[in-house]
């Protein structure tokens, strides 16, 4: 599978490129407006693609990964990124306002019950609306699993993953004054939100450098600077959801809480070279949850680009509409 997935792009797995038959910008309240679209068939299998981040918006790609002619695609920006509006706000975010967007947004289309499919933070919040609504949820398709946890925070922030590239840790630190590095989140915050926006700017890609220099088992260190639009929104997002942790009320909430979607069958894709979310956090969601199936990606670390991941995760979807009647879609 990997010395397959190897030789070849992601881009060989995708289905053609398709355009979006209906777009918004839906009101959820609390002053934001979300930027939604769907695509392929308006009568197809309702799936809701859960981007990364906090903060990292959807692209025309994500849509690629289902059959359009069996599969209803609904993807949005989550608060505060993408199309939605307001840009980089963080006023009334949290991951339960995201758990009630997605709410509203499938009892805006009419839809009943859907697959989720989500990978990094988009895997957390999937769990956390699956438990949330689990009648609503048919099938779970997650990748590269992060669940808020301290361990997590820890691990990308507090030099676990920088001993793996030190140079990239060091410069993700040096910006920082020695006596505030023993908590980069929130030296990042101070001046992620300063009154300086050029400032802001700076940090937001240093910040982005920092993870996108791990995210795939390629780069090996390389990276191109996040333009400063698209930098700023997702530093700020990621920095204000962990500082809060993702208010849970547990650390552990989300393994804790895996019963309560013992009845939702699902498959995680998780890369074994993952340097941004450990492995660790798949196994042990897979563990706790008897429908969950795990699929480890030897040759692959975090990204969605990642071929074998990319691989995985359309083999899984391409696999979903011979099950479509037993799931009661």
């Amino acid at each position: 599978m990997d010395k397959v997935a190897g030789h070849k792009s992601a881009l060989h797995y995708l289905y053609p490129s398709v355009e979006p038959f209906d777009r918004c910008l839906l009101d959820v309240g609390d002053g934001h407006k979300v930027y939604m679209e769907q695509c392929g068939a308006p009568d197809g299998i309702p799936v809701v693609v859960l981007h990364g981040g906090p903060g990292g918006g959807c692209s025309p790609a994500m849509r690629r990964y289902f059959d359009p002619e069996k599969y209803r695609i609904i993807l949005f920006d989550q608060r505060g990124c993408g199309m939605s509006r307001p840009h980089a706000s963080v006023e009334n975010n949290t991951t339960w306002h995201l758990v009630r967007d997605i709410e509203t947004i499938r009892e805006h289309i009419d839809v009943e019950r859907w697959v989720v499919f989500g990978g990094s933070w988009g895997a957390t919040l999937g769990l956390l609306y699956a438990q949330a609504h689990p009648d609503r949820v048919a099938y779970l398709v997650l990748r590269g699993v992060f669940l808020m946890m301290q361990r997590e925070l820890d691990w990308f922030y507090g030099g676990g993953a920088g001993q793996f590239h030190p140079e990239e840790w060091q410069s993700f630190t040096n910006i920082i004054p020695p006596e505030e590095r023993s908590d980069l989140i929130g030296a990042y915050e101070k001046r992620l939100f300063g009154e300086d926006q050029t400032a802001q700017t700076y940090f937001a890609r240093a910040w982005c450098r920092w993870e996108n220099a791990l995210a795939t088992i390629r780069s090996d260190g390389a990276h191109s600077d996040a333009p400063g639009h698209y930098a700023r929104a997702f530093a700020r997002l990621e920095n204000h959801y962990f500082r809060h942790k993702g208010w849970l009320e547990r650390d552990a909430q989300i393994l804790e809480d895996m019963p309560l979607i013992s009845k939702i069958p699902g498959i995680v894709i998780q890369g074994r070279q993952d340097m941004i979310c450990p492995p660790r956090s798949a196994w042990e969601i897979t563990e706790r949850w008897s429908r969950g199936e795990l699929r480890m990606v030897g040759m692959a670390g975090h990204a969605l680009s990642e071929p074998g991941i990319t691989a995985e995760l359309v083999r899984a979807t391409k696999a979903l509409p011979r099950m479509a009647a037993q799931l009661g879609l």
